[in-house]
């Protein structure tokens, strides 16, 4: 099977992005509730925020090629604001996209 290096940028940035995300938590607690580390919750903070922009630019144009609907691009380009949702959004996109390099439809949802 062919490599997708736009999939392989994604997964790299959702990864970095979701333990930037949670290491800034931890940051941000240690700051605000314990006042230490306000240096390094800057540095931290501001790492995140240009992995995000990354994560945000490569979701967007993973996005367009895969043809996704504007709901599902916004839901994957959210994960990446709350704390372990990029590493699920992740895992989906991943085995949403590889079967789809691989010939095989993606799982219908299930209608109610």
């Amino acid at each position: 099977m062919k490599s997708n290096p736009l999939l392989s940028w994604y997964r790299a940035l959702a990864y970095a992005t979701g333990c930037m995300l949670l290491l800034l938590c931890g940051f941000m607690v240690a700051k605000y509730g314990f006042g230490v580390g306000k240096s390094a919750t800057f540095f931290v903070a501001q790492a995140h925020g240009i992995l995000f922009m990354g994560y945000v630019v490569v979701a967007f144009m993973l996005g367009q090629k895969q043809r996704w609907p504007l709901v599902k691009q916004l839901v994957i380009l959210v994960a990446g604001t709350v704390p372990f949702c990029s590493f699920v959004a992740e895992r989906r996109v991943v085995r949403e996209v590889r079967g789809l390099e691989a010939g095989k439809a993606a799982p219908a949802p299930v209608g109610v």
